[in-house]
């Protein structure tokens, strides 16, 4: 018996979304492309992550889709992920129900708002070509500038 009935974060790759797994390309995490907003209402959160730059919007369209989202989320048991493209801002708006323990008022967690789903979102891994890795925004270590 599988001691995790549901696949833990840690478990998927970019692999786990609807594109075919390229040679020439490498994982980098979503919020090199992206940058996200949560929300709530009841027992829904609503997620929104826009492109930093609108030539990636294409790349967010293709990964980061609703069946990849609801993987991503597998262990929170969301009962519906809805898509929302919305090309004019080069954003997604996700609704994701049935993620939020009950809502505010009935939820037993500390991120009742859901406000830290955002964040876990922006971890998804989504494959890129080195050149368009080695432009993108990354964080910066200061631990790493300073080895030889």
């Amino acid at each position: 018996m599988n001691p995790r009935p549901f696949p833990h974060p840690s478990d998927i790759t970019a692999d786990a979304n609807p594109t075919r797994p390229d040679p020439d390309r490498i994982k980098v995490p979503l919020y090199r492309l992206a940058h996200g907003r949560t929300g709530d209402k009841g027992n829904i959160s609503n997620i929104s992550v826009i492109a930093w730059r609108d030539d990636l919007f294409p790349l967010l369209l293709e990964q980061v889709t609703e069946a990849a989202v609801r993987t991503w989320f597998a262990h929170r048991r969301p009962t519906r992920v809805t898509r929302y493209p919305i090309a004019s801002i080069a954003a997604l708006n996700f609704v994701i129900e049935g993620i939020l323990d009950g809502g505010v008022n009935d939820a037993l967690n500390l991120d009742t708002h859901g406000k830290a789903l955002s964040f876990h979102l922006l971890d998804f891994p989504v494959l890129v070509t080195p050149e368009l890795a080695a432009g993108l925004p990354d964080v910066h270590h200061p631990q790493e500038e300073t080895q030889p």
